[in-house]
């Protein structure tokens, strides 16, 4: 499966933006999608997942309430809604694929992975 990232820009803090992750492949509803970011100088990290099974979502402690992530499978997309953005959320965020049912918030379980979309919140 193909990834690309898309809809990243500079908002002020408090603002919103939409991440949105479409795929290739016919099989795309099977796959957990998760959100990562990495901000400079710092690793990647998880940001919130969705499993392929049951839409179940996860999200790390830093954006529980503020972030929401969705899927269409019919368009192949899946969908980071970021609101009340803070300057600490600045950073490239990717969205990553992984076909078995690994933990969401591990990156070692994902295999297909799209180029980054970068995102600053300015303060």
């Amino acid at each position: 499966v193909q990834l690309q990232a898309s809809g990243g820009g500079l908002v002020q803090a408090g603002g919103s933006l939409r991440l949105s992750c479409t795929a290739s492949g016919r099989t795309f509803s099977r796959y957990t999608i998760g959100w990562f970011r990495q901000a400079p100088g710092k690793e990647r990290e998880f940001v919130a997942a969705i499993v392929w099974s049951d839409s179940r979502t996860h999200y790390a402690d830093s954006v529980e309430g503020r972030f929401t992530i969705s899927r269409d499978n019919a368009k192949n997309a899946v969908y980071l809604q970021m609101d009340s953005l803070k300057p600490e959320d600045t950073a490239v965020y990717y969205c990553a694929a992984q076909l078995y049912s690994g933990n969401p918030s591990y990156i070692s379980n994902y295999a297909y992975w799209g180029q980054g979309t970068q995102v600053t919140v300015s303060s």
